[in-house]
């Protein structure tokens, strides 16, 4: 059996499931790519060397599959990135029954899923798990109710695996981005352009980062880091923890804000 570590990327296809991908394999990991669109997974599969799964997450009978495969292809599961997920809008009063449940088994069950197949050997190489969040597990914002909802119950999904697995060798962790340029990013910034009636998405990740403290969006690759430190040997000692991947927006008082900025409701209060 080979020493080197394999690592299932879920939401593997784009953004910061396929940067982690790249990052994993620059390190001499093997990686299987998961997701449900087959083109975006064999293009990653293309560029990095990584096996590409088409795998809908939501699905036991897929997950089962995608992780047994996994392990009959490499021999082990060190690593599992649990990156797929969905948003949809909407406060608790104006959310369909539809879309909060296809958020929630997309972003929470599915990743329950995945962990519960992949435990067992996980729990036999002393692995590692990275659930992708968001900040929105830790700042709510308007309209935003399944999705905050479900990235929060995520981070708690993640702190118990390393409360209950921790002793057997097996940690845990979750990290939290904040506007980062992916493709689920880039058509929410479209809309925002056309409806406010900004030029284009550049101008409207401007203005919807003015208040952070860097003054931009993330790059995918600026989470994978993270993400790659995490499952590395070098968090050895980092366990349960949740790292904000955010250009610093989360460590702002919106209370002073008003010192630097004029701020107006887009639309009646």
């Amino acid at each position: 059996m080979s020493d080197q570590r394999v690592v299932i990327v879920t939401g593997g296809g784009t953004g910061i499931g396929a940067a982690t991908a790249r990052l994993l394999r620059a390190e001499g990991c093997r990686v299987v790519v998961s997701g449900r669109r087959s083109e975006p997974l064999e293009r990653v599969a293309r560029e990095t060397g990584a096996l590409a799964r088409v795998s809908d997450t939501t699905d036991p009978d897929d997950v089962h599959v995608l992780v047994e495969e996994t392990v009959s292809a490499f021999g082990r599961l060190d690593g599992v990135v649990l990156n797929a997920g969905v948003g949809r809008g909407g406060s608790v009063g104006d959310v369909t029954l539809d879309d909060w449940e296809l958020v929630m088994r997309t972003n929470l069950t599915g990743p329950f899923l995945v962990l519960r197949a992949a435990l067992p050997h996980l729990l036999r190489s002393r692995g590692s798990v990275v659930a992708v969040s968001s900040v929105s597990a830790l700042r709510n914002g308007v309209g935003n109710a399944a999705y905050a909802t479900s990235k929060a119950a995520l981070l708690q999904l993640c702190r118990s695996l390393a409360v209950d697995y921790g002793h057997r060798g097996l940690r845990a962790n979750t990290v939290c981005p904040s506007w980062v340029r992916t493709e689920m990013a880039d058509r929410r910034m479209a809309r925002f352009a056309d409806e406010e009636g900004l030029a284009d998405a550049d101008a409207a990740y401007r203005e919807a980062t003015r208040l952070t403290p860097t003054g931009r969006p993330g790059e995918p690759e600026e989470v994978a880091a993270a993400i790659g430190w995490l499952l590395s040997a070098a968090a050895s000692y980092v366990n349960g923890a949740v790292l904000t991947v955010d250009g610093g927006v989360t460590a702002l008082d919106p209370g002073t804000t008003a010192f630097d900025f004029r701020l107006e409701p887009r639309h009646g209060a």
